[in-house]
C-alpha cells in the first residue's frame, strides 16, 4: 500500500512530512475569488496557480500558509502535490447560499477532503495509507476517525460511480487507511515545537480559515484585527438569519470592545478549529 502524508500547513503535519517520509505528500488549499483578499506577491500567485492548475487569487487561510508550503517543499527536497477545490464563494452557492456551521461542516468536505479524494482518484486504483497529524494526547480524535472506517479498516468517500440513464449513480469508494505515527511514537506538542525552533520554515499564527466558526469569539476578534480584509469576507457572507455561528454575527464580534489586551499566547491550536486532516 502506498503511503501519503496529509499536510495541513501546521507544525504537526509538517513534522510528519519531515520525519516520516512517504511516497506522496498532499496539501489542499482553500481559495477565494475576492480580490480584497488578494495574495500580495504576484510572482508567488503565479507559482501557486501553476501548482494548482487553476487561477489563485487569494486564500481565506492566513497568507503565511503559502510560505509554509514553499519552505517545506524546499526542506523536504521532494514534491508536494498541491490541490484545491471550488472557491469558498462557489461552495456557498452550491449549497443554496447556506453557510457552513458547526452542525453542517460542508466546507471541510468540499475544500479539504474532496480535492484530496479527487487527487487520489486521478492517481490510484487502490486505497493508500494516509498519515494523519494527531498527537498522542489526541487519541480521542483518532478513535473517532477509526470508528468511521469500514470492516476493512478503510475510510470511504461518496462519489459518482456510474450513470443511470440521465442521472449519476452514487456509491461509496474505499480510498484511504488512516494511520497515526505521532500517537504510535508518543509524540507531544512540546517535541514538535522544539523541532521547529531552528528550522527555516515560516508558519501561520493559526491554521485553517481566518474566520473558522469553530473558533471562540475572543480568538475571532483577534483574527479580525490581524487579518481585517479576510475577516470582512466572512462578515459579508452573513445576512439576517444566516450566520456562521449560532446567535452572533461576525460584524458584532468585530465590534466587540474587549477589556484588557489579547495576547497571542492566550490561544493555542485547540482554539483554532480543525479541518479534520
Amino acid at each position: 500500500m502506498k503511503t501519503c502524508n496529509s499536510i495541513s500547513g501546521g507544525k504537526t503535519s509538517a513534522y510528519i512530512a519531515v520525519n516520516y517520509p512517504a511516497d506522496f505528500n498532499v496539501f489542499s488549499l482553500v481559495r477565494t475569488n475576492d480580490k480584497n483578499c488578494l495574495f500580495p506577491d504576484p510572482k508567488l500567485r503565479q507559482i501557486v496557480s501553476d501548482k494548482l492548475g487553476v487561477e489563485f487569487i487569494g486564500t481565506l487561510e492566513e497568507d503565511a500558509i503559502i510560505y509554509t508550503m514553499l519552505d517545506l517543499e524546499q526542506m523536504l527536497g521532494t514534491k508536494i502535490d498541491w490541490v484545491t477545490g471550488k472557491t469558498f464563494e462557489e461552495i456557498i452557492v452550491k449549497h443554496g447560499n447556506y453557510l457552513p456551521n458547526i452542525m453542517s461542516r460542508f466546507c471541510t468536505t468540499e475544500m479539504k477532503l474532496q480535492p484530496i479524494f479527487n487527487w487520489w482518484k486521478n492517481n490510484f486504483t487502490e486505497p493508500i495509507e494516509m498519515r494523519i497529524g494527531f498527537r498522542v494526547n489526541e487519541m480521542s480524535r483518532a478513535k473517532t476517525m477509526i470508528e468511521k472506517t469500514n470492516k476493512n479498516g478503510i475510510l470511504e468517500f461518496k462519489d459518482i460511480i456510474g450513470k443511470r440513464k440521465t442521472q449519476n449513480k452514487w456509491g461509496l469508494i474505499e480510498w484511504q487507511k488512516p494511520s497515526f505515527p505521532l500517537i504510535q511514537d508518543a509524540i507531544f506538542k512540546d517535541k514538535i515545537e522544539e523541532f521547529w525552533k531552528d528550522k527555516n520554515v515560516r508558519f501561520a499564527f493559526m491554521n485553517n480559515c481566518v474566520g473558522c466558526f469553530h473558533r471562540n469569539e475572543l480568538l475571532l476578534k483577534l483574527m479580525s484585527e490581524k487579518h481585517p480584509n479576510k475577516f470582512d469576507w466572512f462578515s459579508k457572507q452573513e445576512t439576517e438569519g444566516r450566520t456562521f455561528k449560532n446567535g452572533v454575527s461576525y460584524d458584532k464580534i468585530k465590534s466587540h470592545k474587549l477589556q484588557g489586551n489579547l495576547f497571542e499566547d492566550d490561544f493555542n491550536e485547540c482554539d483554532s478549529g480543525y479541518c479534520g486532516l
